[in-house]
């Protein structure tokens, strides 16, 4: 049975790193969900591409391998405003499970959950003055501290989906993804 990866949505997205992480995690045959914090599944995008989610988030009722939450403005700021969202990473958290979070959505939508005291992590620039004191802020693309993953914008998402297999399936995966794809 595979691996489950729910990759939640909020209006205003950042589309790359949406698309290339749901791409590659599909491309090492992770079963990737699609979830909109929306009734509607049809999602846009920051750049204003629309996005076909699978569902709903209310609707998804189970606990994922893996949660992904990709960033972008306005997105990361209605992903934090979602108590279905914190709950969730919550519970993700609680239970062990991958927390995979890129660009703005450590500093907005992490922080606002409360699951990083004593963490290091990752973010896009000027975005780490909204960690708490008791965050630890590494300039580093792609961070991993335990059940969470962080990194820090659209060019760092091939690296981010990477880290996400390699946590998920092993190092060989990951290899042979990075490899098919001439990821350098």
């Amino acid at each position: 049975m595979a691996k489950k990866v729910l990759v939640v949505l909020a209006e205003g997205f950042e589309e790359i790193e949406a698309v290339a992480v749901i791409d590659l995690l599909r491309r090492a045959e992770l079963e990737v969900i699609i979830a909109s914090i929306e009734k509607r599944v049809l999602v846009r995008g920051s750049r204003r591409i629309a996005l076909e989610a699978n569902i709903p988030l209310k609707d998804f009722s189970d606990i994922p391998d893996a949660l992904v939450l990709p960033g972008g403005i306005p997105g990361v700021e209605n992903l934090a405003k979602s108590d279905m969202v914190c709950d969730l990473v919550r519970k993700c958290n609680q239970e062990g499970k991958i927390i995979a979070a890129i660009c703005a959505a450590p500093a907005y939508v992490l922080t606002r959950c409360g699951i990083l005291e004593g963490r290091k992590v990752t973010c896009y620039p000027g975005d780490e003055n909204r960690f708490l004191s008791s965050t630890t802020y590494v300039n580093e693309d792609v961070v991993t501290d335990a059940n969470l993953i962080t990194s820090r914008g659209v060019g760092t998402a091939f690296n981010f989906a990477l880290a996400l297999i390699e946590n998920l399936l092993g190092p060989e995966a990951a290899a042979k993804v990075k490899e098919r794809t001439l990821i350098k």
